[in-house]
């Protein structure tokens, strides 16, 4: 080899050893903000699905608390001190946060189950719940009940 070709060859190994191999500012901001993008498309989704699993599981209560209900009228006949084993969803015993304050309206022959909204679950469209004795729902709005 000659000189020249030596002196080419250490001069372009010098340059590669120079380059720094990594993420440009630019480019982890780029990725920043398409995260930060994605995430506030995706939450809503997520907390929408949230309160439909959270209104499922009141519902749940509701219709157990109704059936306790009917077995109490059909021991007593009356519905006047009944009161459903569960007052606030999730279940007392589940340790979460309380999600729903349900309370019963009793007398000698009709019972009606409230289902307020607490907490995190204000937002949630659908407001209270209300189930009745003759079966009979809060208005559906959108697939509430």
């Amino acid at each position: 080899m000659t000189r020249t070709t030596v002196g080419a060859r250490a001069m372009r190994s010098r340059g590669r050893g120079n380059s720094i191999d990594g993420f440009t500012l630019i480019e982890v901001l780029v990725v920043f903000v398409i995260v930060a993008i994605l995430i506030a498309l995706a939450l809503p989704s997520y907390q929408s699905a949230l309160r439909r699993g959270n209104r499922a599981d009141v519902k749940a209560i509701m219709m157990e608390s109704a059936q306790y209900m009917e077995r109490y009228y059909s021991t007593n006949k009356t519905y006047a001190a009944a009161s459903p084993s569960s007052a606030v969803s999730p279940k007392a015993s589940s340790g979460a946060a309380i999600k729903y304050n349900i309370t019963a309206t009793t007398a000698a022959t009709t019972f009606t189950l409230t289902a307020a909204p607490a907490n995190s679950q204000t937002s949630d469209t659908c407001g209270t719940l209300t189930l009745s004795n003759t079966g009979a729902q809060t208005a559906a709005i959108g697939g509430c009940w």
